[in-house]
């Protein structure tokens, strides 16, 4: 009678899909909590890099349909305005910053994401080296994005700028431009001191921590189907089902935080002229005086940006660390 029982458990087990098996499978940890931080870090530098290089031409339709609604038209509008009156340089005004952002942001953020997953792992009493839940998971980069919006405001207020450059100085908002990444923060530092490098930072967190909650929670929920259909881990899915739940994962935190976004854009561009109210009121001004549909204004871009962008960033992220952790398993 033993017997039978002990193989009708078996069987049960065996039954039950990949990703329901994985939660009590142990994780390949590397030897040391530092050593894997510093993956966790580099493996994060790469795929913010690759998502800086996928992305920037359409972050940068973003973020002028965003601080000048009725300026253009369409996207197609702002794309093509952009190229005609700039070049392709215009495209990619603010890389620099852009990649300093991203790179900053996506280390931080999947550094603080490997901790988080430690601390939400003892807060639910696991066992260790036992795998979380995709909600789990989900909570843990809800709260690595406090840290990394640390990083990445006073980056991403630099690269708003530079992006919006020519439109403020066209509006008469400005008198001269400025060109280059280190002379838009000699400007911040002389004009308004440290504390003006982290104009946006309220809603620069108001949107990082419920967006990486949607982000992480749709990236590893997509991972799951993905390997319970295939029959494999998550990862060994392979580079078009990581690129397509990265793309997911992004297309949910935009489609959740966009207007946080917007109102993140606004102050950190027209403090180049006047100090702005608080998140609060300005989300409330944008909202009476150019109506809903402006808080959206740009999301035409930014959700063809994410499949490629976000995409390129988590596979970025999962082959580098899945390469590093390999010098460790061998």
């Amino acid at each position: 009678m033993g017997a039978a029982e002990d193989q009708r458990l078996r069987s049960d087990k065996d039954e039950q899909p990949e990703s329901q098996r994985e939660i009590h499978t142990p994780v390949a940890m590397a030897p040391h909590p530092v050593v894997q931080a510093i993956i966790d870090l580099l493996a994060g530098a790469v795929g913010g890099a690759a998502c800086v290089f996928s992305g920037q031409p359409l972050d940068t339709a973003k973020v002028k349909m965003q601080t000048f609604p009725g300026l253009y038209r369409s996207f197609l509008h702002c794309f093509l305005s952009i190229y005609r009156k700039v070049g392709l340089r215009g495209l990619y005004q603010g890389i620099t910053p852009a990649l300093m952002a991203n790179i900053a942001e996506n280390s931080v953020l999947f550094m603080s994401y490997g901790f988080c997953q430690e601390v939400v792992s003892f807060t639910c009493s696991l066992e260790k080296g036992a795998a979380l839940s995709d909600v789990q998971k989900a909570c843990a980069g809800s709260v690595a994005s406090v840290f990394s919006s640390l990083v990445l405001c006073p980056t991403e207020l630099v690269k708003c700028r530079l992006q919006t450059m020519h439109e403020m100085a066209a509006s008469g908002r400005i008198a001269t431009t400025q060109n280059s990444m280190w002379s838009v923060v000699k400007s911040i530092a002389q004009n308004e001191g440290p504390t003006g490098f982290f104009q946006g930072l309220t809603p620069t967190i108001a949107r990082e921590v419920p967006g990486y909650f949607c982000f992480f929670g749709a990236y590893e929920l997509c991972r799951t189907s993905f390997a319970d259909y295939l029959h494999c881990s998550k990862d060994d899915i392979g580079v078009a089902p990581i690129m397509f739940s990265g793309g997911l994962g992004g297309a949910c935190l935009w489609l959740v935080v966009f207007p946080m976004d917007c109102v993140k854009s606004r102050i950190q561009v027209m403090s180049m002229t006047v100090k702005q109210a608080g998140f609060f009121k300005t989300f409330m001004h944008i909202f009476r005086t150019e109506g809903f549909r402006a808080l959206y204004s740009g999301l035409t871009p930014t959700m063809i940006r994410t499949f490629p962008a976000n995409g390129a960033l988590f596979l970025g992220y999962e082959a580098s660390r899945k390469l590093m952790m390999s010098q460790f398993d061998s």
